[in-house]
């Protein structure tokens, strides 16, 4: 797969919805009610961040869930991007972007959102085909201000601006010509997960997947 065909399929499930959940899962048996749940409430694409021991196993779990299209999030090499497509993901995240972590996402067909905070980094991953990008940490970086600037000269690229994003700020990005969509873990707050407040997690999907309305 091409980084040009990486990203078409990328924005193809950026499209899905216009928030992404970004997932950090502790208990391994959090992740397939949690997975329905946020698919009920239509948030079909999943971000499960490799920060923690449960997340391989995590990501396999959602692979089983009908409606789900699970990702790997925090992807930072080889090793990486193996382990996260042998566990069911079909998309990868990152906070940034090497050469290894591109080539070996493109060596194994993964559709990957590269992240970039600056207009050269933005401009280095566009030089190599990839026109979707995370905006990471979007907050940070400048906010929707920053990337509203960044689409002035670069109006090729879209982005998906992940970090610090929230209800209250959602909106400002998505309603930037150059947001896909948004990444965010307000949708899965770890009290409910803890609780098993599936229906409460469904109600907040509902809330995310009507925005930016």
């Amino acid at each position: 797969m091409t980084p040009h065909d990486a990203s078409t399929r990328a924005a193809e499930i950026c499209r899905r919805a216009p928030v992404i959940p970004v997932l950090v899962i502790d208990d391994p048996a959090h992740a397939r009610p949690l997975a329905e749940a946020l698919v009920a409430g239509g948030l079909p694409v999943l971000e499960v961040t490799l920060r923690t021991p449960a997340a391989l196993e995590a990501i396999a779990e959602m692979a089983r869930v009908p409606g789900g299209i699970v990702g790997a999030g925090t992807l930072m090499g080889p090793a990486d991007v193996a382990a996260a497509q042998a566990a069911g993901a079909v998309f990868g995240v990152s906070p940034g972007a090497t050469d290894r972590l591109l080539d070996a996402c493109e060596g194994a067909d993964l559709p990957l959102l590269p992240g970039a905070a600056t207009a050269s980094e933005v401009m280095a991953l566009y030089e190599r085909g990839y026109f979707i990008q995370k905006f990471f940490p979007a907050e940070v970086a400048g906010g929707a201000k920053a990337l509203k600037a960044l689409g002035a000269p670069i109006p090729q690229v879209s982005f998906c601006p992940t970090g610090g994003v929230a209800p209250a700020n959602a909106r400002d990005y998505l309603a930037l010509e150059n947001v896909i969509c948004v990444g965010g873990s307000w949708v899965a707050p770890k009290a409910m997960m803890e609780s098993g407040d599936w229906a409460g997690i469904t109600a907040l999907a509902r809330e995310a997947a009507r925005l930016p309305a």
